[in-house]
């Protein structure tokens, strides 16, 4: 487990700081990862959001990364372009630790597949 853990935390870092240099800033933490994923998803590049818009993108990064699994599939989306998730199975109960976990694993598997960083 400690080598797993180790090996997150490793691949966490290196998929940091390859942001940094493509983004030109460090993410701080998984929300803003999630936003970036979410604003990715949306389509419309770099704009100034609301704080409701923000937390609407990190859910979507959310979704996104959990439609790797299968939690989540996209069901369409509204009249402003914005996509909308079906939760499609049941998430596990998990841990804040161990949901964080599962959410920087797909979070890395997004950024390797679908990103190619």
């Amino acid at each position: 487990m400690i080598k797993k853990d180790l090996d997150l935390s490793r691949k966490w870092q290196v998929l940091l700081q390859n942001l940094k240099e493509v983004i030109g800033k460090k993410p701080g933490d998984l929300n803003g990862v999630l936003f970036l994923i979410g604003v990715q998803e949306l389509g419309r590049g770099n704009q100034v959001f609301s704080k409701e818009e923000k937390q609407d993108l990190i859910h979507l990064g959310i979704c996104k990364v959990l439609s790797l699994d299968g939690y989540y599939e996209l069901n369409g989306h509204d009249k402003e372009g914005w996509p909308h998730w079906k939760l499609v199975k049941n998430l596990p109960h998990l841990d804040i630790v161990e949901q964080e976990k599962l959410l920087k694993i797909n979070v890395i598997e997004y950024f390797e597949n679908e990103i190619g960083i």
